[in-house]
């Protein structure tokens, strides 16, 4: 009989030394990862062609840098375009003023019947709902002051997918010079949620912002229900900080842009006249919030029971400058909603405006086996805009097939 309990109390003990043993090989493995990824940087940096060396990263604000006090100069002088934009916000010559990460539960909302009949993972979101603007750890206020950029891409992304990251920067995010016309791209961070390695995870990303210079971050945690968090927060950053852009595409990092396209269609636009209320994309109208509890975009009763307000799909959508501006006054008097793309259409409809559908912007519909078939039918997706759910590598093969000069294709109509 003691020979077994001392069988037991040893086969226990060997359990807790081999898991004690594993936790020791995971973080060893994470450390290793986090090492080559510095180096896959740092080889990155190297090649950089004509980069000077490093120097220490400086915070400023608006101090920095001469903003203009005047209202955005509308390119149309249309009586019309004038009349649209006669309430237009002023550009704040201010600088980041959330400094401070202050955000206390509301306490008051836990006394309420329905919140306790509220669908538990919607707690923090409610309790924290007005907490609007947080502090950032990291900030490129010269973006947008560098020149006159006529195309920003803003692309929400997360701290762990560099690889998405890479692919857009070497694709459709890459900066440049077309025809006068100046693109930059920005993507938006928050902080890593939680059970992740934070400490590490956030040294790669200032090493890789180091090397790019675009990203900005802000001390929110990146989750689903915070992605208005990033609306919000970049409408307030660009009011600040952007006195001369004049269109922003936003999208996610997982998506293919034909910029030419793009430009061609800001361009047709700008002929019309309707940059002023320019905002288009993949438009959902009539659509009533998803009950389904399994859906990723469930919505109790509780929080939201009428139908949406028409709005575009968030994984990419074309807007102006000066509607931007005019998003951002009337989101601070808006309550925060948990899917962001809903949360624009809200802040349009209290504009009295709706978004346009565009064909060529494919949010939704695009399956893996219609990308499997890009190889046959690389013409059909030179001619969209945007497509959705791609991986890096995906995105990459998806550019060079679009772009190569001995592919023919039938004349398309115009954008």
């Amino acid at each position: 009989m003691l020979a077994c309990k001392s069988l037991i109390v040893n086969r226990i003990f060997s359990k807790k030394k081999r898991l004690s043993l594993l936790k020791t090989l995971l973080s060893l493995s994470l450390v290793f990862a986090s090492f080559l990824m510095i180096h896959k940087l740092k080889v990155l940096e190297k090649d950089a062609v004509g980069r000077k060396r490093l120097k220490e990263t400086t915070w400023c604000g608006s101090e920095c840098f001469l903003f203009k006090k005047e209202v955005v100069r509308v390119i149309s002088e249309s009586p019309r375009a004038k009349k649209e934009v006669d309430d237009f916000p002023q550009i704040s010559n201010g600088s980041w003023d959330a400094q401070v990460l202050n955000c206390s539960e509301d306490t008051s909302v836990r006394t309420k019947d329905w919140f306790h009949r509220l669908d538990s993972r919607f707690h923090q979101f409610i309790l924290h709902r007005h907490c609007r603007y947080y502090p950032m750890l990291i900030n490129h206020p010269e973006k947008c002051t560098d020149g006159e950029v006529h195309l920003l891409m803003v692309v929400k992304s997360v701290i762990e997918q560099h690889d998405r990251r890479e692919a857009v920067r070497k694709t459709w995010g890459q900066e440049r010079t077309v025809d006068g016309r100046k693109i930059t791209t920005l993507f938006l961070l928050g902080t890593p949620s939680t059970g992740k390695d934070s400490k590490n995870l956030q040294k790669l990303i200032q090493y890789e912002d180091l090397i790019y210079k675009d990203i900005l971050q802000w001390d929110f945690m990146d989750t689903f229900y915070n992605l208005t968090l990033k609306e919000v927060n970049f409408l307030k950053w660009f009011n600040i900080y952007c006195p001369n852009v004049q269109f922003i595409f936003k999208g996610d990092d997982d998506v293919f842009v034909n910029t030419p396209n793009l430009l061609e269609l800001i361009s047709f636009k700008v002929e019309d006249h309707k940059e002023a209320t320019l905002f288009l994309g993949d438009t959902i109208s009539k659509a009533i919030p998803i009950r389904n509890r399994q859906s990723k975009y469930y919505i109790p009763k509780e929080l939201y029971d009428k139908p949406y307000p028409p709005y575009v799909g968030g994984g990419g959508f074309l807007m102006s400058s000066q509607l931007a501006r005019r998003l951002f006054v009337v989101s601070e008097d808006l309550e925060l909603y948990p899917i962001d793309d809903v949360f624009l259409g809200m802040c349009l409809q209290k504009l009295h405006l709706a978004p346009e559908m565009h064909p060529a912007f494919r949010t939704f519909g695009i399956t893996r086996r219609k990308v499997s078939l890009m190889n046959k039918e690389p013409c059909f997706y030179r001619n969209l805009i945007m497509v959705h759910k791609l991986s890096a590598q995906e995105l990459l093969k998806m550019w060079h097939m679009v772009h190569k000069e001995e592919l023919v294709c039938a004349q398309r109509t115009s954008i």
